[in-house]
């Protein structure tokens, strides 16, 4: 029997719509999301996309996200959007907000969107891409509960505190995407290779005690480590300041849980938006022939390399386990 349940998009995307109704969600949080992660399983990682439209279906269920949320959007500066998501769903109050963001970047050649007081943002790539469908370079920082350690035997302080970048290189190529975690993988993995019942690399994570672990298990009790040690918090810290620093959302240390209880996580995303010169200073084309160049030398360019651009999504893989759940929620 096959692992995996092949979906077209429209019954992927009915399956998704369906099963964030049948938990409440108000229709305008559902078609966020579902686009959200329809994106995120046609270009993100596998662990992303519906295995992780689970966690947002349970956070529904279980009050940590607003199933009817009314996002506030203002202005502390003519380039300078600030959202407060009001305990729903991140995607929702961005793809309110895209519109203001691209007429304020596109007057202004950099424009800020920053968010909080909501649920995890998902597939961190998927904001810069938005943006880089749109010609617009995209910069792309959030948190989360604090997960991982600065430095093995030391103390939770950080979450895994992604970033993400995308350059547009025209409309007949992918744009180059960056979305990585500050840690040495993403929680997501760590989750996955428990329920696989998998052994971790090392250097992933510790266990309670601050110890060396390969054990996912023991490591979902621990905590995940920074990759390349002070250099990868580091970069966590520029990270939360970005995200929790800018848009006065909590820090790492201090936001619940969002896979467990009753309280939004209430995280915080900020997107920097950036014009790439004029239209006729052809930084584009340039960069698309520099991205050539480096792939001719053989550079694995994120978003680029592997990736057919122009594969609309026709069918989608669910891992069977995903599908059975989503479906049980949906029916």
């Amino acid at each position: 029997m096959p692992d995996e349940i092949v979906l077209k998009k429209e019954e992927a995307e009915a399956l998704g719509m369906k099963a964030c109704l049948a938990c409440g969600a108000a229709i305008s949080s559902a078609r966020s999301l579902v686009d959200a992660t329809l994106s995120a399983a046609n270009y993100g990682p596998p662990t992303l996309g519906f295995p992780h439209l689970v966690d947002y279906l349970e956070g529904f269920r279980e009050g940590r996200i607003n199933c009817e949320p009314r996002p506030h959007l203002a202005r502390a500066f003519p380039a300078f959007l600030v959202s407060d998501a009001d305990r729903g769903i991140a995607q929702l109050g961005f793809d309110l907000a895209f519109p203001d963001l691209l007429d304020a970047v596109r007057n202004f050649g950099v424009a800020v969107f920053t968010q909080t007081n909501s649920y995890t943002t998902g597939e961190l790539g998927y904001y810069v891409r938005r943006l880089c469908n749109e010609g617009v370079i995209g910069l792309a920082a959030t948190n989360a509960n604090a997960m991982m350690v600065a430095q093995a035997g030391g103390p939770v302080v950080y979450s895994t505190n992604p970033m993400a970048f995308g350059f547009p290189l025209g409309e007949d190529t992918p744009p180059i995407i960056i979305d990585q975690a500050s840690s040495a993988t993403a929680f997501v993995n760590i989750v996955r290779a428990g329920q696989e019942g998998k052994p971790l690399p090392e250097g992933w994570a510790v266990d309670a005690d601050g110890n060396a672990t390969q054990d996912a298990e023991k490591a979902l009790e621990g905590a995940l480590l920074p990759f390349g040690r002070r250099k990868g918090a580091n970069v966590a810290l520029l990270v939360e300041m970005l995200s929790a620093g800018l848009s006065g959302g909590p820090w790492s240390l201090d936001t619940p849980d969002f896979r467990s209880g009753t309280t939004s996580p209430a995280v915080g995303l900020t997107v920097v938006a950036i014009m790439p010169g004029r239209g006729t200073d052809g930084r584009i084309d340039r960069a698309l022939r520099q991205a050539r160049r480096l792939r001719e030398k053989g550079v694995h360019i994120p978003g680029v390399t592997g990736v057919d651009y122009h594969k609309t999504s026709g069918e989608f893989a669910i891992p069977r386990g995903v599908y059975r759940t989503i479906a049980a929620i949906a029916n």
